[in-house]
């Protein structure tokens, strides 16, 4: 289907979500924001989607912002969600990045905001934003030193000069690696794995990731009891264990 300038398609238990602006290398205006939002709020509401797996159409991942868009007063943030609609939104379901060619300035924050990221080899990863008078607002300025070590974060934001997607496999930013054309495909493959474990846990690993950030170990497990006393009393828990004793395959109802 297509939700403005994003387009989606289900495939398997998995959504892929394509920025479709090829004419200006996928950079997020309004409509994009928007479209990826409406995207995302798709795979949170569908219970038979577990993944979603964000990409670029015509071999171009993002550019970014689009700064002619912005000079007219567009915004391509979405209150509550960040730029992009995405960058701040608290997803339940895992998203994986799927880039080929440019994630610059934005569009590398995008694929920052996913939670898994597929490149290919010669992906272009950048943060431009200090060669506009800007910073890297997007989650690019906070997320980046939590990922890589402190003075290799201070380049990307200090130079704004990019990296391959092989260096950037090298400095432990991605995932995989792949051959240039191949990395929604590996990214699908990736999702159908994740799609295997049981969607209940899926989402408590990323809300007790996200309460742990930044914060006492003590405060960290207290959020984590919470989660585990919601597991443990779920029906896809029984299901597990029962699975396991039976020598089965589980078959998860996410209640």
């Amino acid at each position: 289907m297509t939700i403005t300038e994003v387009r989606t398609e289900k495939i398997g238990s998995s959504l892929l979500i394509t920025i479709d602006r090829p004419q200006a290398r996928n950079a997020v205006n309004a409509a994009v924001a928007k479209g990826l939002a409406a995207a995302v709020d798709q795979l949170e509401s569908d219970p038979d989607l577990r993944v979603g797996v964000l990409t670029g159409a015509e071999g171009t991942f993002s550019a970014g912002m689009d700064l002619k868009a912005a000079l007219t007063g567009e915004s391509p943030e979405i209150p509550g969600r960040g730029f992009g609609g995405l960058t701040e939104a608290e997803t339940t379901k895992p998203l994986i990045a799927a880039v080929e060619g440019w994630a610059m300035g934005g569009g590398f924050e995008l694929a920052l905001g996913c939670d898994l990221i597929v490149a290919a080899e010669d992906a272009k990863f950048g943060l431009p934003e200090i060669k506009r008078g800007l910073i890297a607002a997007g989650g690019g300025v906070i997320r980046l030193p939590k990922r890589i070590p402190h003075h290799l974060a201070m380049e990307f934001l200090l130079t704004g000069e990019p990296v391959s997607g092989t260096r950037a496999g090298e400095l432990g930013l991605v995932n995989r690696v792949v051959p240039a054309g191949d990395a929604a495909a590996v990214a699908l493959q990736l999702a159908e794995q994740l799609a295997a474990n049981a969607p209940l846990a899926l989402a408590a690993v990323k809300a007790v990731v996200r309460a742990a950030d930044g914060v006492p170990d003590a405060e960290a497990f207290t959020a984590q009891r919470k989660e585990m006393a919601k597991l443990m009393g779920s029906e896809d828990v029984r299901e597990g264990m029962t699975a396991f004793a039976e020598r089965r395959t589980p078959v998860w109802q996410g209640k």
